[in-house]
């Protein structure tokens, strides 16, 4: 797995190199010539069906003249390279606010608590979006709630419409997280770097904050995290399915009392598991 550190690095927003291992991009008007385009003879030995962009011929440029200004496929390389940059994985890329599925709350029609403390989730989830995008010194968001409640859907949804917005963001799976800090004993790399990237990058989402086998060591360098960001007003949104009180026993009293105090707290409830339900779906048993 790559480190935090390697990722981090990557220049994202190179405009003149396109990554060979992104997926072929299908372009509008494939065969035409705009008014933009280079004047320089054309290569007939490379017709423009072998580009991934026909318009600027792979150079991410496009000349008028003199001038030369980046082609649109530009900005989608460099979203998608935003994307690999966060950390967020291939199947939560797809997740959106305005996707986010009441149906899943509301099993028992009787019973309103589920869809209540999901909706005042989602507004709080929209609402942080939205501030953020004003101000870099936003409240954090702590989601609780059991396994399968929407929890890291919703953090997804928050990372995903941050980087569209061009925020600098960065997802964590603090299990992932926490191995990969224990592996700089047998590697090059710093885990002071590591621990800089998660305390300083704009906007952090630590997701899964659970019942894990936490050792001093683990705790300190989580507290290191969370008080850094604390102190310093930057946006921290936390997914657990761990109550306080639990929490307090998992990662510890000072840490616990840290989020606290830099996040505004949401519970989310389900009668079912959604992966369940999901899964019910997909095979016809609903």
């Amino acid at each position: 797995m790559r480190s935090v550190k390697d990722i981090l690095e990557t220049d994202v927003l190179a405009a003149k190199t396109l990554n060979t291992d992104l997926k072929t991009r299908t372009y509008s008007d494939q065969g035409s010539t705009t008014d933009h385009q280079s004047q320089e003879p054309i290569n007939h030995l490379k017709s423009a069906a072998t580009f991934k962009c026909p318009t600027c011929q792979d150079r991410g440029i496009i000349l008028a003249g003199d001038v030369a200004y980046p082609c649109s496929c530009m900005r989608m390389i460099k979203m998608e390279n935003q994307f690999r940059t966060a950390r967020i994985s291939r199947v939560l890329k797809d997740c959106r606010l305005e996707k986010f599925k009441f149906d899943y709350y509301t099993l028992d029609k009787a019973d309103k608590t589920h869809r209540e403390g999901a909706a005042k989730a989602l507004n709080a989830a929209k609402g942080f979006v939205e501030e953020c995008k004003q101000n870099p010194h936003a409240l954090g968001i702590l989601f609780t709630g059991p396994v399968g409640s929407g929890k890291t859907y919703l953090a997804a949804s928050i990372a995903n419409e941050l980087i569209e917005a061009q925020l600098q963001v960065l997802f964590l799976v603090v299990p992932d997280l926490l191995d990969e800090l224990r592996a700089t004993y047998k590697s090059d790399v710093n885990e002071m770097d590591l621990l800089d990237t998660a305390r300083t990058i704009p906007i952090l989402i630590l997701d899964d904050l659970g019942a894990h086998n936490y050792t001093d060591w683990t705790r300190n360098r989580l507290y290191s995290i969370i008080n850094y960001r604390m102190n310093e007003l930057l946006p921290t949104v936390i997914t657990s399915n761990l109550t306080l009180d639990e929490m307090e026993d998992y990662i510890g009293v000072r840490t616990t009392s840290r989020i606290i105090q830099s996040s505004r707290i949401f519970r989310l409830t389900v009668e079912e598991d959604i992966r369940h339900q999901m899964y019910d779906e997909r095979e016809g048993k609903k």
